[in-house]
């Protein structure tokens, strides 16, 4: 491990915001090379290509997955290109369908929150196997992860944007962490340890079966250990990890039933043209996700989605152009 300047590099990412939005007044887009949308109006749609995301409460969150389903569905696919999925209508987002979540914990610290959970998340498109990877506001390119994606909240009180978060999303687990904005947000909601799935990252309850909401301590960011911080390229090289940090204590815990919502029965896939996704996921159980596009422990992606999930000839049609389009321009931005 080495020791680094912690504070002054948190100091430069806090600098570093260019933007804050009200998300009452939102651009049609806040990145340009973004094919979703962040005017998205207040009516949910299953083929929204909305890419904001809100983290307000144990039955009131969002998380992000794929706008469409089928074989090239998987997070590493369509991570410049994930749209939200919410719990709740009123955002103009896609709505998460019922009985998708099997468990979800939200835990609100003192300079950030937190959801983690388990659930059968191929209902959000993302195929079945797939361990998936991380998602933020960075990304390779600095569009961030999905491209223009935002993230808000209103459980520290009035409605704000998140600028340091992040995100992994696999087929069984999921976990997102918002960070107040300050001079550690960027330490506390760091995003370079992408292969490390949720487990590690973000420590946390990810029982099976409950839905809780707590009040937690901050506990250590993920990779400082001390005055020592484990170089991020190390998770690259096959050597070994250090530990996860312990989840931290938690007090005021409720356990709750989760209302989902009930009017989506499964996903559709999308046929808006000029849209198109990428997932993030951590590894079901081993909490090892995936980063830049790749797959954790050789695991290979599902090659068809379950049957709500894959598109037909025709969807597939419309989605060639964009897909196309992305491919070009990741190529020419040096992504692929």
């Amino acid at each position: 491990m080495h020791a680094y300047p912690l504070l002054f590099l948190a100091l430069q990412a806090y600098s570093q915001y260019t933007a804050t939005y009200d998300p009452t007044s939102l651009p049609d887009k806040s990145e340009s090379e973004q094919l979703g949308t962040n005017r998205c109006g207040t009516g949910s749609s299953q083929e929204s290509v909305c890419q904001n995301v809100f983290v307000n409460a144990i039955d009131d969150f969002c998380l992000w997955g794929p706008p469409y389903g089928g074989p090239n569905s998987t997070i590493g696919e369509t991570e410049p290109i994930v749209v939200s999925w919410c719990l709740k209508s009123g955002y103009g987002t896609r709505l998460i369908p019922g009985n998708t979540l099997r468990s979800a914990h939200f835990v609100q610290t003192p300079s950030y929150v937190q959801v983690t959970g388990l659930g059968d998340l191929t209902s959000l498109n993302i195929p079945a196997g797939d361990t998936g990877g991380e998602l933020d506001p960075h990304g390779a390119d600095g569009l961030g992860n999905p491209h223009g994606g935002l993230v808000f909240g209103n459980s520290f009180g009035a409605m704000r944007q998140y600028h340091e978060w992040t995100s992994f999303m696999a087929h069984d687990e999921f976990c997102i962490r918002a960070c107040l904005d300050g001079p550690e947000a960027a330490v506390v909601c760091n995003h370079v340890y992408d292969v490390m799935g949720c487990r590690w990252n973000l420590p946390g309850n990810y029982d099976d079966g409950t839905f809780t909401s707590c009040d937690a301590d901050a506990g250590e960011p993920m990779g400082v250990y001390g005055t020592s911080t484990w170089p991020s390229e190390q998770q690259h090289n096959g050597g070994p990890a250090p530990s996860a940090h312990p989840a931290p204590a938690s007090s005021s815990c409720k356990t709750v039933s989760l209302v989902e919502n009930a009017v989506v029965s499964g996903t559709t896939t999308l046929t808006a043209s000029g849209s198109t996704a990428t997932r993030t996921a951590t590894g079901a159980g081993t909490g090892a996700g995936t980063g830049s596009g790749g797959r954790a422990n050789g695991s290979p992606p599902r090659t068809s989605g379950l049957p709500s999930q894959t598109a037909s000839a025709a969807e597939r049609g419309k989605l060639e152009l964009p897909m196309l389009l992305v491919s070009v321009v990741l190529g020419v931005m040096g992504l692929l």
